[in-house]
């Protein structure tokens, strides 16, 4: 997949639907559940691989991500935040904790752009919040991907 950042967005997009959809009604079968949900879609699912790597990911540490969510949702009942805010909160935690590849600061700007495209203004602001302390917690650029 190339690096063409309109493809990358389509691709966030589609794993936020996705992340989203999964929340809403977990699916017995993983696999079977990406097909159809790509089928769905406008382009081939190969437009989508960028963003199928993000569900795939996002679902393998979703564990260790709500547990970062968590402790930084202070007064907040994790139950309670919207299914799509959640959704765009796993993906963009995802992408900080666990793909250095990515820059940070991409990661926090897509999921502001997917808050203001999807959510409320206030959700946009809990969003925001969250991330710029996930932001004061790690230890690497934010502008550029880590090199290893």
């Amino acid at each position: 997949m190339s690096g063409n950042p309109s493809r990358r967005r389509e691709s966030r997009v589609a794993a936020v639907q996705y992340l989203y959809l999964w929340e809403s009604n977990r699916p017995a079968n993983l696999e079977d559940s990406l097909r159809m949900f790509f089928d769905g879609k406008d382009n081939p699912r190969d437009d989508y691989a960028f963003g199928e790597e993000l569900i795939h990911g996002a679902l393998e540490k979703m564990d260790e991500v709500d547990e970062r969510i968590r402790s930084l949702a202070r007064n907040w009942d994790f139950k309670r935040i919207a299914k799509i805010d959640l959704a765009i909160l796993r993906l963009a935690f995802y992408e900080i904790l666990f793909r250095p590849d990515i820059p940070p600061i991409v990661s926090i700007n897509e999921a502001i752009d997917l808050g203001k495209q999807y959510s409320s203004l206030e959700a946009k602001r809990f969003i925001n919040g969250l991330l710029d302390r996930l932001k004061d917690q790690i230890d690497r650029p934010l502008r550029r991907a880590a090199t290893d």
